[in-house]
């Protein structure tokens, strides 16, 4: 073709094509051997970790993970969990993988992450290898991930609810002597837990889409006892697990789509105060187990708890907002007196420990995700379509987030 005779329009397009490969095309680019080869190595890894962990909940007969192996049975109720807690993740993923290819940003495929502690795993994660100036692709990518895992999860726990066991299958467990008695006298679970013999009761936490979707089944384990059943607790750490990634902060999922919708000087505004509210759920936290961490060294009052960790709060605070002390004091300050007045006024003592979640989650967010979403270059204001998707992960994220999501009595 002779481009001095052929239109400007089409010698454009000619480039664009050029330019922007098919997603198949880009597929193939990062797609080689070794690269599937690790992927898959660590998928594997996780899916054993993750089964071996989840015998500890949904076994019949646990044993202490990963000191010793569970027997066949057991381990296939681990693998089923497995199975539906990382098929949960591995969409989640993808979906900010498809949606990436799609705007032909360079992306990772999925990385799962074994560990040998909780459930086997802390996740999974992409790495998108540059930077995305464009609010449309940066709503597309962020949104993807939770919306196909929330779709996801909610069919998980939807066919545990619907195939639910009458309250006597809790009797194939072991230990739970008392909640054992309580169904074998009355046929139904207790109204609030009974304090085991041989030890305290793992409460996991509910949650308002939980709650609200339980409502309408029969035989629904308390929550002290629900983690036995592979779908319930699959399915709610799915719904979990995408609040977390929907927590609208800094480059998280959910940082992406309320920047998208606000744009950079409203999120940056509202980044800072709900962290301020993060921390002050971490400091419910940490007082009580650096309490218990003190023993004898404490008072009554735990006044030493709250000086160090006071001290602790300032330096987090000073690296979440860059030392501003505008935002640092008036946040140190409300998070203590909030805290306070929870603890002391509607607990009623600093000696019951939660999960930590909180606290370890303030410290990632500060020191490696960052409070505010990095500017933009080019910042569009989303179509109808986009809004609506954007406020409903939102509210996503107020049904399916847990204040207190582990706790023992």
């Amino acid at each position: 073709m002779d481009n001095r005779t052929t239109p400007e329009t089409t010698s454009f397009q000619v480039d664009r094509v050029a330019a922007e490969p098919s997603i198949t095309d880009e597929m193939q680019q990062h797609l080689d051997p070794k690269t599937i080869l690790k992927h898959l190595g660590l998928f594997l890894l996780t899916v054993l970790t993750v089964s071996l962990a989840g015998t500890g909940f949904v076994g019949f007969n646990p044993v202490p993970f990963p000191l010793a192996l569970p027997n066949l049975p057991d381990f296939y109720r681990g693998l089923l969990f497995a199975g539906l807690l990382l098929g949960f993740l591995g969409i989640h993923e993808f979906g900010h993988y498809f949606a990436a290819l799609y705007h032909h940003v360079r992306v990772t495929l999925p990385y799962f992450i074994p560990i040998p502690l909780g459930i086997g795993t802390v996740g999974a994660v992409i790495r998108i290898k540059q930077k995305i100036n464009d609010t449309y692709k940066m709503f597309d990518v962020g949104a993807a991930g939770p919306l196909a895992g929330f779709v996801v999860a909610i069919g998980v726990l939807l066919y545990g609810f619907s195939t639910l066991p009458d309250p006597s299958f809790i009797q194939n467990f072991a230990g739970h002597e008392a909640i054992k008695d309580y169904v074998a006298q009355h046929g139904a679970y207790p109204s609030s837990p009974l304090q085991e013999t041989n030890g305290n009761l793992l409460i996991v936490g509910n949650t308002l889409l939980y709650s609200f979707l339980a409502s309408f089944f029969q035989n629904v384990p308390p929550m002290w006892e629900m983690y036995h059943y592979p779908f319930l607790f699959a399915g709610w750490l799915g719904l979990f697990f995408t609040a977390l990634n929907l927590t609208p902060i800094g480059q998280l999922d959910g940082g992406h789509i309320l920047y998208s919708l606000l744009g950079f000087k409203k999120h940056r505004t509202v980044a800072r105060i709900f962290f301020g509210i993060l921390v002050t759920l971490g400091t419910i936290e940490a007082i009580p187990f650096i309490h218990l961490s003190l023993g004898d060294w404490d008072n009554a009052y735990g006044i030493l708890s709250w000086i160090v960790w006071a001290g602790l709060l300032y330096s987090l605070l000073q690296k979440a907002f860059h030392s501003n002390l505008q935002w640092i004091l008036p946040t140190l300050a409300a998070t203590l007196g909030l805290s306070a007045i929870y603890l002391y006024g509607i607990v009623g003592n600093i000696t019951t420990s939660g999960s930590l979640i909180w606290i370890v989650w303030s410290f990632f967010i500060a020191y490696f995700v960052g409070v505010e979403h990095p500017p933009a270059m080019r910042e569009r204001e989303l179509d109808p379509t986009r809004k609506f998707l954007g406020w409903l992960s939102m509210a996503i994220f107020v049904l399916c987030i847990s204040p207190n999501p582990l706790y023992v009595i």
